[in-house]
């Protein structure tokens, strides 16, 4: 066995080919020519003296041990991905790219609080993704992510509670004004409601119209939450809606107080590696500060009466 030092430039090509199944696209991917694809993979297949892909006319699949080679490398870029999203987050200093991320429907709230860091903090750049997927933290997808519903469980998580939001029934003046209040969550009869197309068990009022409003009564299904409240102000009917989100078009009004149990919790997660970096304290700091103060409007709470001035 020769002590001959392997070129890790060899096994990222040969992954890549493993990846893409044919040379050209391997090295297209890679951004070389076909030739020296083909010439990495036979220098390694020699120097290692075995094997890592059969040939035929569709191009190349792993031999054993080829799949061994492509386990690895997937595992060692998997550790590249995440020490490069812990040397992004060791700044000391307030300045830099800041990711946050969220779910879609959160994104009337959030920006104008973004905006008022960015006043106090203007050398860090924000990036706000708003996304139904769940980004992964540890290979530096995003900086701090807020999400509503189950705690995440991942060990590398800080996890904080951020608040409590409630949720209810809302429709629009027109709407009230034909079809009248609910009195109760079964209280359904002559209502029609909006739903979405998938159904989105995991949210509580969405498991409840799933389960209680019949087809019939559903005069509109969109893509996500996000089209309710273009729904309601169309006239298609009520929806059920997190208070934060309705709170930002005053045209919408409860039809019920907000059901106790369709109350569900906002966390603040961080990962372990980069909880303690600068930019991402000063902004989960002043994030839990202003939710605070918005508590009101996330349970759906009337504004509390100003305070009048002693004579």
């Amino acid at each position: 066995m020769t002590e001959q030092k392997t070129d890790w430039n060899d096994i990222h090509v040969a992954f890549q080919v493993a990846n893409h199944g044919t040379l050209s696209a391997a090295a297209e991917a890679l951004g070389v020519h076909h030739s020296t694809v083909l010439r990495r993979v036979n220098a390694l297949e020699k120097r290692l003296g075995t094997r890592l892909f059969h040939r035929h006319p569709r191009g190349y699949t792993p031999t054993e041990a080829g799949m061994l080679l492509t386990q690895v490398a997937e595992n060692t870029q998997a550790g590249f991905d995440r020490l490069l999203g812990k040397l992004q987050g060791t700044d000391t200093q307030l300045s830099g790219t800041l990711v946050v991320t969220t779910v879609n429907s959160m994104i009337s709230n959030l920006m104008p609080m973004l905006a008022e860091f960015q006043q106090l903090y203007p050398q860090v750049r924000l990036e706000y993704a708003a996304d139904s997927r769940i980004m992964k933290l540890e290979y530096g997808e995003a900086h701090v992510s807020i999400r509503p519903g189950t705690r995440p469980t991942d060990p590398d998580y800080v996890v904080q509670r951020l608040a409590e939001g409630a949720a209810s029934i809302y429709a629009d003046d027109a709407y009230i004004a034909q079809h009248g209040l609910m009195e109760s969550l079964d209280d359904i009869e002559g209502h029609r409601f909006i739903r979405t197309v998938a159904p989105y068990s995991m949210i509580a009022f969405m498991e409840w119209m799933n389960k209680t409003v019949p087809d019939s009564q559903i005069s509109l299904r969109v893509n996500d939450l996000m089209g309710f409240i273009p729904a309601i102000r169309a006239g298609f009917g009520a929806a059920p809606l997190p208070c934060w989100m309705a709170s930002t078009d005053p045209s919408l009004k409860p039809l019920i107080a907000p059901p106790p149990e369709w109350a569900g919790p906002m966390w603040l997660v961080t990962h372990v590696d980069l909880h303690r970096s600068s930019k991402v304290q000063a902004f989960t700091q002043f994030l839990k500060q202003r939710i605070q103060q918005e508590l009101s409007r996330l349970m759906g709470l009337p504004p509390s009466p100003q305070k009048k001035d002693a004579p």
